[in-house]
Parts: structure tokens; sequence; C-alpha cells
């Protein structure tokens, strides 16, 4: 496969500085016509590492969605040093556009050092080389065209593969609010230990929140009639990765009210290590009177 669209995604996560703390990225519309989350939350972290020193790895970070990013303008990232500990390196970055902040974010780096190590087992999975690609499954579910086109134009960078089938793939059935998928870098990619986590960023904003819908049968934030957007992010890096490697993200939704949904996830290295945690929640809507 071409490494082209990966190459795309890492020019669009790639920053301009334009004066110290500052940096401008581009920006580019998802599945739904505004920016992806993942890609702001990305391109926040990536205008925190510039700020780091390079033995400091980003374990943490904690985000706010503020407003509707638009595709059309660039978007320029503030960088304040929080805080340069002996251990620890914090930051916080605003996102802007028109003006206006969109996202913040806070991020914290540490020094590697040795500690306490246990985690929770990995749960079972098929192994993903035995599942069908985005190419191969989207066609079959009846979706307009249109739709398919843009569901693999947005996920060309990245390998992502269902063990079920997502939620609009069995529309108005409710099941168990727990998903999982394997996702990995569409080609190779250097060995930055940052460029790997801002990887895993953007791609922790595609589904998490899909287990949400499971639950009611709802089949997605392009297809069907919810209306959805990400509210606050958080993760935890706990052990070393790479994204061109295959990963198990498993998610599940606890609870969702009021319209809101909360969505949480584990992403495990194919050999079974803990690497991230997630937490998500985010706005859920349907048309009055349809709530259930």
């Amino acid at each position: 496969m071409s490494q082209a669209p990966l190459q795309s995604l890492l020019d669009l996560l790639d920053l301009e500085q334009i004066e110290e703390n500052i940096f401008r990225g581009q920006s580019r519309s998802g599945v739904v016509p505004r920016v992806f989350g993942g890609q702001v939350a990305a391109q926040a972290l990536v205008a925190a590492g510039r700020t780091v020193p390079e033995d400091r790895l980003a374990h943490s970070l904690h985000a706010y969605f503020l407003r509707i990013g638009d595709a059309g303008a660039p978007i320029v990232y503030t960088v304040d040093r929080m805080n340069d500990g002996r251990s620890f390196t914090t930051r916080r970055v605003v996102a802007v556009q028109h003006g206006q902040p969109i996202f913040a974010l806070s991020a914290s780096f540490q020094r590697y050092e040795e500690g306490l190590d246990h985690q929770a087992p990995m749960p079972p999975a098929p192994d993903p080389a035995t599942l069908p690609t985005a190419e191969e499954r989207l066609p079959s579910y009846g979706l307009d065209p249109e739709i398919v086109e843009k569901f693999l134009e947005a996920r060309a960078a990245v390998d992502l593969r269902y063990v079920d089938d997502p939620p609009y793939g069995r529309y108005g059935q409710p099941r168990e609010p727990h998903s999982q998928v394997w996702f990995r870098a569409n080609g190779k990619l250097d060995d930055d230990p940052l460029l790997h986590v801002v990887l895993a960023t953007y791609v922790s904003d595609m589904t998490l929140l899909d287990s949400i819908l499971l639950a009611h049968g709802r089949g997605g934030w392009a297809v069907g009639d919810v209306v959805g957007a990400s509210l606050d992010h958080a993760m935890w890096f706990h052990r070393p990765f790479r994204a061109d490697e295959w990963l198990l993200y498993d998610q599940e939704s606890p609870s969702s009210f009021g319209g809101r949904g909360l969505g949480q996830g584990r992403i495990y290295t194919q050999d079974g290590q803990l690497a991230i945690s997630v937490i998500q929640e985010g706005v859920v809507r349907v048309p009055r009177g349809e709530a259930r």
C-alpha cells in the first residue's frame, strides 16, 4: 500500500513555529464537515512536545474541546511552560481560530525512571490479520457511497479493523456497549517516541464514543440521526509502544445521560502490554422524544 496517505497525515500534524512558544497548523475536515477532534489534540501535543527536553516522554494529557473547528482555516497553538521540574515537565496549550480558543490541553512529560510494575490483563481478541480491512468491510453495509468514500479517505493513513460490526453495521439493534478495534499506522514511522504518542492520540478519538451508540442501536455520527461532539479527552501513556505496530483498542461506555455519554478505553500492544488508558465524554443528542 502507498505511504502517501500516512505522509499526508504526518505533514498535517507537523507544525510551523512562528514565534517562541507559538505554532501554526493546517486543518482539514473529517467524516463530518468540521475539524476532527483527534487532529487538534494531536497537533496540540506536538506543540507541547516541541518545547520539552528530548529525554522527557509524554505520560498524560487532559483536554477540553471548546468550539467547533473551522476546517478551512489554520489553527494557532500557544504553549504556556507551566513547570520544568527535575523529573516532570508540564505544558498548557491553547488552540485558537478566528481569535477564539477552540481547544485547551494540559500535558505532562516525565524523565524515564524505574518503578513498580503491574497492569490489567489484555482481554481476548482475534488476530488482526484475520479481520477484514475497512475497504473490505464498509461497502457491505449498504451505506451511501459518498459516506463510504469519506470514511475511507479519513482513515486511509490508519489500518483500523473492527473486531465486530461498528454501530452503523447493525443499525437499530441495541448491543452491549463494548467494542474492540485493532489499529496501526499504514506505513513505517520514525523512532521518535513523541510521534508514536501523537499518532495514537489522533486515532484515540476515532471510535471511543461508538460504544455509546451500540447500547442504543444508533447508527453513528455521519450515519443516522445522532448529533455528537467530543467535550473532553484524557489519556495516560503507561508503557512504550509503536503506532506502526498493531494496537488493540478495547472500549466501553459505562454511562450515557442528559445528552452526554462517557467512553473509556485501554490500548494494548499485540504482545499484551497495557500501553494507554483513555477516557472521553461527548455530547450525544437524538431527536426530541426519542431518547432511550
